[in-house]
């Protein structure tokens, strides 16, 4: 074995193209293709410039990959940046009027970077993902793919639509990256063992479902992530099953079916999970703690960029963190000029918590994972940092950066481990995304799968007719948006949730309109143009998965 690590940083935003701009929707998107998609791309463009590979792994959804590569995305992106160049031009105006040098300082700042993403942008021709897809075939990364539109797996109701969340997210990634996935990232990190399992709202049936990696497996994925206290077992619920009854009933549903705890696996090694050949590696939580955390890691100090404070009009943001406990009123002015030494110092401590790590362990493997969205977007300065630790590490001579892929070819797993059910999130379990705020939504996603799922045997007779199949087809689409993990994540936070319940509504309503185009057709035996202007209304706002493919839904008769 060897001392090895690495980044995965997994990308997604949920699908907003033509769902509102601001405070949510395509602007969400434009923000973090301009502070942390194109800068991290930037950097390992730089690294492999280097001749540096294998720096780490990337995780790309499928209904992002989508929405970046839209003619919509691209032309809307670069009228972002435009206004972006406009309001600091605006902003250096002001401050030059009440010769306020400092903020006309940071004012400047703000011009020359989106100038510069602009200029990259249309130096690329608006190809995001052609350029990360050009980085993995150069060997500096390995991208990896997750389900559609994010569903939260273990929660669906049927295994036919986990397979559907599942093979639509490889035949998206194939279409983008011209091979074959090695590598899955489950929603949330959210996993489910194979166990007779019932809905934890609506009615009570018993459903015998498959585990995630049975499903993974039939499609040639070769390893997934989990967190921490997934590979220990036990309860990591706390308090929170007790706060919602369906969660309580579906914790005790595992706890039959689950056997012992893990205790004494390691997670700096991998492991296959249950009967498969399917590999899991396991979040490592030193590193995580002092990257993620706002108040005890790196984003939280005082030099760094306010993120919750913006100047209005312009948007621009001119104020450092200051204090964990400082209110946004007593912001202190953003000065670049200290961040070098800081970014520094924590990259130096990054590497040294890698060596620690080593010393204690010996050989194995670290994993990090992160949201890719915290760097350079919540903490603007954060691909900087990575670009120094990517340096630093270069030099090192106990740590070495790898991907999942080489790592498993050099070190197959010697264990194979039952994994229990759970997540994430807080608490471990499956609470913020199944409350009693959220616990309608559910019961729309469970009522939408059984009405698609009535509707599977007639696909061949409706790919008789095109009208016919295209109405179908947008129902699946509507399906697996509705399915999204994020819409349930987004009202249990409070972060949007009116635009996350209302987007829920909409897809749910989509779906039944287009069930009811559907029944007419039966009736009638033709779909009337009025039927086929609304479906066409609605592709034109969803539109993603342009080859979607029913037999996704057909587990059972295709596998592939």
């Amino acid at each position: 074995m060897s001392k090895s690590f690495f980044f995965v940083f997994h990308s997604h935003i949920p699908y907003v193209l033509g769902h509102g701009t601001w405070p949510h929707g395509m602007n969400w998107l434009y923000e973090v293709a301009a502070e942390s998609y194109i800068p991290l791309l930037r950097m390992f463009e730089r690294q492999a410039q280097r001749g540096r590979r294998n720096l780490s792994v990337v995780s790309i959804t499928p209904v992002l990959a989508e929405q970046l590569s839209s003619s919509t995305f691209r032309i809307g992106f670069k009228n972002y940046l435009t206004g972006r160049i406009d309001a600091a031009t605006e902003d250096i105006k002001y401050f030059s009027s009440v010769n306020d040098s400092r903020m006309m300082e940071i004012a400047s700042f703000w011009k020359e970077y989106y100038s510069e993403i602009l200029v990259y942008f249309t130096s690329i021709e608006g190809d995001i993902i052609g350029k990360f897809s050009r980085l993995q075939d150069e060997g500096a990364i390995e991208i990896i793919t997750s389900a559609a539109t994010h569903g939260y797996l273990p929660l669906l109701k049927y295994d036919e639509d986990v397979n559907a969340q599942v093979r639509e997210g490889i035949r998206t990634y194939e279409k983008y990256f011209n091979r074959q996935p090695l590598g899955f990232w489950l929603p949330e990190c959210a996993y489910r063992p194979g166990y007779k399992w019932s809905p934890p709202v609506g009615r009570g049936e018993i459903i015998d479902r498959a585990g995630i990696e049975e499903i993974l497996q039939r499609h040639g994925i070769r390893y997934f992530f989990v967190d921490t206290h997934l590979l220990k077992g036990g309860k990591p619920v706390g308090t929170y099953v007790d706060r919602f009854e369906g969660l309580r009933l579906l914790w005790d549903r595992i706890a039959k079916e689950y056997g012992p705890e893990n205790r004494g696996l390691s997670p700096y090694e991998s492991h296959y999970v249950a009967s498969s050949s399917v590999a899991f590696f396991t979040r490592d939580p030193i590193t995580a703690l002092q990257v993620w955390s706002g108040k005890h890691g790196y984003p939280g100090d005082p030099n760094y960029l306010e993120f919750h404070k913006k100047r209005f009009p312009s948007g621009l943001r001119y104020w450092r963190v200051t204090g964990a406990d400082v209110d946004l009123g007593g912001k202190d002015v953003y000065n670049r000029k200290n961040i070098e030494g800081v970014l520094d110092m924590h990259a130096d401590h990054f590497v040294s918590l890698l060596d620690g790590i080593f010393k204690d362990i010996g050989d194995g493997v670290v994993v990090a994972m992160y949201d890719t969205e915290l760097f350079g977007h919540w903490w603007f300065e954060g691909v900087w940092w990575l670009e120094r630790v990517f340096d630093r590490i270069s030099e090192s001579q106990s740590v070495s950066t790898t991907i999942p892929s080489n790592y498993l070819e050099e070190n197959p797993p010697a264990d194979i481990v039952s994994l229990p059910e759970g997540s994430w999130g807080e608490g471990g379990f499956h609470y913020v995304w199944l409350n009693e705020w959220t616990s309608w939504i559910w019961e729309r996603i469970y009522e939408a799968e059984e009405l698609v799922r009535r509707r599977i045997p007639d696909a061949g007779r409706f790919y008789r007719d095109v009208n016919t199949m295209e109405v179908f087809k947008q129902m699946l689409r509507e399906l697996l948006l509705l399915e999204s993990s994020d819409w349930p994540f987004l009202v249990t936070t409070w972060s949007a949730r009116d635009y996350a319940e209302e987007r829920a509504a909409y897809h749910y309503d989509n779906i039944l309109k287009l069930y009811r185009v559907l029944e007419r057709f039966e009736s009638s035996g033709a779909i009337s143009r009025e039927d086929m202007t609304l479906c066409r209304e609605i592709l034109q706002r969803d539109k993603l998965f342009e080859d979607i493919d029913v037999r996704s839904w057909v587990m059972g008769r295709y596998k592939g």
